[in-house]
């Protein structure tokens, strides 16, 4: 199977996106002028070797890096708005319910890009080994998928809805 552009990208709501913007230009901003100056009132304390200010907040600056240039591939790679979706098929911005082979208990989450994290239910991304396992799948349908610790996995698929938000 080909990947397709809308394969691989992510799709936020309005106020996903806007609170992942907010933090970037924070970070790239204020931010990094926030820690350029925590560095230099370290670095005139003395030796750089014993200096254990000047080191964490060159830590914390490398941190603060990797997360701006993750929120940049973040946006850079998304879409607002909503996935094109069907009822009963999986898909991102769907609300998903399954059952573990061999397990009574049903299991509900959206799947949708982690980003969406301030959703009121738990949140798959797509991308993980049960979200990528089940996507396409219809209601009926069984996936299955290997587990970190090397075992394998059979989910069927109970019901899948568009995410109707909170």
């Amino acid at each position: 199977m080909t990947e397709t552009r809308d394969d691989i990208v992510s799709w936020l709501t309005q106020d996903a996106y806007d609170r992942l913007k907010s933090e970037l230009d924070h970070l790239s901003g204020p931010g990094r002028v926030e820690i350029a100056k925590k560095i230099e009132a370290a670095r005139d304390e003395g030796d750089l070797k014993e200096n254990g200010g000047y080191h964490a907040a060159k830590e914390e600056q490398g941190k603060q890096e990797g997360r701006i240039h993750q929120l940049q591939h973040i946006l850079d790679n998304s879409r607002v708005g909503d996935p094109p979706r069907t009822d009963g098929v999986v898909g991102p911005g769907m609300t998903v319910t399954i059952r573990f082979q061999g397990d009574e208990d049903e299991v509900t989450f959206l799947l949708a890009s982690r980003e969406e994290s301030g959703s009121p239910i738990d949140v798959y991304s797509p991308r993980s080994p049960l979200g990528n396992a089940i996507a396409g799948k219809k209601v009926g349908e069984t996936a299955t998928y290997n587990l970190p610790n090397g075992r394998v996995a059979t989910v069927e698929i109970l019901e899948s809805v568009p995410y109707g938000g909170i």
